[in-house]
């Protein structure tokens, strides 16, 4: 069913970029849910049956599908995200590469024990899909975090039913129709709709559910998973340590980082940490590398009023010192990029995943003490180290509480280095080989000889 039902009793789809109705989602409930799910069981045993070389195939087909239509899936990404369009079409890229990524690595097998652990017997262990997977996912990247998920879950041999955010469907609905088309009937469907339509999804025919998004709705997943298979990715709050000697294209990389996708990136830099010699003169440089990104010009609005009243609301209750705002569009959902300084450990703007164009920044008096602030909130997901001593670096990324971690960069990712977080953040990896075995499940097999 097209998402953009004119149905009056739907909900609203806001273009972020101009705050007007771009058309009206009519929300799946309980038959609609249980039918994908149906769709997709009725999928499974053809899907798994392929060879992983014929699953390949047909996974480079969707990928060349997503490539030729570029340019239709960058207009919908857009008007679901207000992102520029280099940053939607090179996301859109990265899903096509993701897809190739994953069939390929699937052929490579999950290396498995095999040999006579016991007299007169021979084992092995075959590693078999989960069967089907309900994904969840945000509306930060509404296309690329799908990729995320189905990606290797189809390439492992499940079959996958997604459910977008409420106001982003678009490209999701698009991805559907064409792997219809290139993997078969079922294999891949899209279910839009709202958080209820999540929460039918959870509870209904499915073995395994994966979610990115809030740790509030990922808890509330996890209760409702019972004993099923759960991958959370739960956003982070990403701690930056910038050291005296950091090189001199540090101010605008974070910069650039933390304003990509207007900062809402699950792994952006968030919390600058400083030492007591170089805070002012970080504090300076982060300012003017700030003043030329500009809202309205080098990155989108917030996604959504919700969203931009939370971000209000936690620039309202800062306790911070100093706030410096960079120059930009204000109005409706744009938000200019702004920098918090002198703030407590315990201010909002630290605690939370403030999930806008932010940077915070703080200071303290040794490497160990600014190692205790970055690992002092309950998200672990991502983490940076800013200086010209590799050493140091080194050591301090491995003492970093983070799934990921940067050297003198940020937000660097590609498909073959996996994702994860921690903590409050999350379990499972995303991106890389090891994302399959989230979707696959070890089988001893034993024959006497």
């Amino acid at each position: 069913m097209d998402p953009l039902d004119p149905a009056p009793a739907g909900l609203d789809l806001i273009d972020p970029r101009t705050g007007r109705t771009r058309g009206t989602l009519s929300p799946a409930r309980a038959e609609r849910v249980a039918g994908a799910a149906a769709t997709a069981r009725a999928a499974a045993t053809r899907w798994r049956a392929l060879t992983p070389r014929e699953r390949e195939r047909r996974l480079d087909a969707l990928a060349d599908l997503v490539e030729h239509h570029l340019a239709e899936y960058t207009a919908l990404e857009q008007a679901g995200t207000g992102k520029p369009a280099a940053e939607a079409s090179g996301e859109i890229r990265q899903v096509a590469d993701l897809l190739r990524f994953s069939a390929g690595a699937a052929r490579t097998g999950t290396a498995p024990a095999a040999g006579r652990y016991l007299p007169g017997h021979e084992s092995w262990v075959r590693w078999e899909p989960i069967g089907v997977v309900g994904a969840i996912v945000p509306w930060n990247y509404p296309l690329l975090m799908a990729a995320w998920r189905c990606a290797p879950a189809l390439a492992a041999g499940n079959t996958v039913v997604v459910k977008p955010a409420e106001t982003t469907p678009d490209s999701v609905a698009l991805l559907a129709e064409h792997a219809a088309q290139a993997l078969g009937d079922g294999v891949l469907t899209a279910l839009a709709g709202d958080r209820e339509t999540g929460r039918l999804l959870v509870t209904s025919d499915i073995d395994m559910i994966a979610f990115t998004g809030s740790a509030a709705a990922g808890a509330d997943i996890a209760a409702r998973a019972g004993h099923r298979r759960i991958s959370l990715e739960l956003g982070g709050n990403s701690p930056v340590l910038v050291l005296p000697d950091a090189p001199a294209h540090t101010w605008s990389a974070l910069a650039e980082a933390c304003t990509y996708n207007a900062g809402q990136s699950c792994a952006a830099p968030a919390r600058v940490i400083t030492l007591d010699e170089n805070h002012e003169q970080v504090i300076a440089a982060l300012t003017a590398a700030l003043a030329g990104r500009r809202s309205g010009r080098d990155f989108g609005p917030l996604n959504n009023p919700d969203q931009a009243a939370r971000y209000d609301r936690l620039l309202a209750a800062t306790a911070a010192g100093r706030s410096i705002a960079a120059p930009g569009r204000t109005d409706g959902l744009w938000r200019p990029a702004r920098l918090l300084a002198d703030l407590p450990q315990d201010d909002p703007a630290v605690l939370a995943e403030v999930f806008g164009p932010l940077l915070t920044v703080q200071r303290a008096a040794t490497p160990d003490e600014a190692l205790a602030l970055a690992n002092g909130v309950p998200q672990a997901l991502g983490a940076s180290v800013w200086t010209r001593d590799l050493g140091t670096a080194l050591d301090l990324t491995a003492r970093l509480d983070a799934g990921e971690t940067w050297i003198n960069c940020h937000l660097a990712q590609t498909a073959e280095l996996p994702h994860g977080g921690r903590g409050a953040s999350g379990h499972g990896t995303d991106l890389s080989a090891l994302a399959l075995q989230e979707y696959q499940r070890p089988k001893t097999v034993t024959a006497r000889l």
